[in-house]
């Protein structure tokens, strides 16, 4: 039983910061405390300035919503707003190291954010274009935002979906992660029309909506989710075994290029040689492992290298006028 107050309102309160109802007896499950306990530390949080809505009746709960105020010692109001438009810009493109735990942050902000705030953050983003961004399809951060909810809070998610055919179909899922590829954001989750597990890409998914039903979650099948999504795209991609020396080191190298790439293994010259498997564009990979910092000689395959001699070239050619 949790007899520390303080650490158990802030247990309550990352639970009650999940985008769903929560009943008070699972509530009081979680916190190994009783019912009535569980009200009394709902009483202190809105004390504190955390709007808890309750429901009554057999399906009742709690539930946290947006108040008139952001709730005290969080966040003021222009660093709620900085804080929205910087996950939703990364949001929007599937940016290197915005990954799901992003998503969930910026699912729980907006969740509690007052209208007057959630309008500010709205039109800061629509009057500003960034510079960079991420080189894969654009996506609406409320897509990311209802999915995340729905697999933080165990919820089927209904949504349309569009095939690299183009064909359209209705999908009812159990969602259990988003993953990021640093180009891409997919959704892996249990396909319930096809009684099997499936990797969605989230730039195809439209309408997304959050059905209320709760389920059981099942284990994947291989690995966690991210190794999952990597065999699931070897699966269903032609793909291309690569070989490429860096005069830096393993550990040089790893730090500066993406975790999909590999890691590479120390040779007997002082460099590293990194061996793997791309389904991507050999233009797309060879700016990469430009983009690595170090001086590097690929291998192989011929496609590949004769692409980082083009691109070498090109580059120079720049550079010299």
């Amino acid at each position: 039983m949790t007899t520390d107050t303080p650490a158990r309102l802030l247990q309550l309160l990352s639970l009650l910061q999940t985008p769903r109802e929560w009943p008070g007896g699972e509530l009081a499950d979680r916190l190994n405390v009783s019912r009535r306990t569980v009200r009394r530390d709902i009483d202190r949080l809105r004390e504190l300035g955390y709007p808890v809505r309750a429901t009554k009746g057999a399906d009742g709960g709690y539930r946290l919503v947006a108040g008139k105020a952001m709730p005290p010692l969080v966040l003021d109001d222009e660093e709620a707003v900085a804080i929205a438009v910087g996950l939703r810009a990364g949001a929007g493109h599937a940016v290197e190291g915005v990954d799901e735990a992003s998503v969930r942050a910026l699912a729980k902000l907006e969740q509690v954010l007052p209208a007057r705030l959630r309008h500010r953050v709205s039109t800061l983003q629509a009057a500003t274009t960034p510079l960079t961004s991420g080189d894969g399809p654009s996506i609406a951060p409320g897509t990311l935002t209802v999915m995340a909810s729905t697999v933080a809070g165990r919820e089927r998610l209904r949504f349309a979906y569009r095939d690299k055919e183009g064909g359209e179909s209705h999908r009812l899922t159990e969602p259990h992660r988003l993953v990021s590829t640093g180009r891409r954001w997919y959704l892996v989750a249990y396909d319930l029309g096809r009684d099997d597990w499936r990797t969605f890409r989230v730039d195809r998914v439209r309408e997304p909506f959050a059905t209320g039903a709760r389920f059981a979650p099942r284990e994947l099948p291989e690995g966690d989710a991210a190794e999952y999504l990597r065999r699931s795209i070897r699966r269903t991609q032609d793909t291309y075994a690569f070989e490429v020396r860096f005069a830096g080191t393993a550990r040089e190298v790893t730090a500066r290029l993406p975790e999909w790439a590999g890691v590479p293994e120390a040779d007997d010259g002082g460099g590293c040689v990194l061996r793997g498997t791309s389904g991507e564009p050999v233009e797309w990979l060879a700016l990469r492992l430009a983009m690595a910092g170090c001086e590097f000689t690929v291998r192989g395959p011929e496609e590949l290298v004769s692409c980082v001699r083009e691109l070498g070239g090109r580059l120079s050619r720049a550079g010299s006028g």
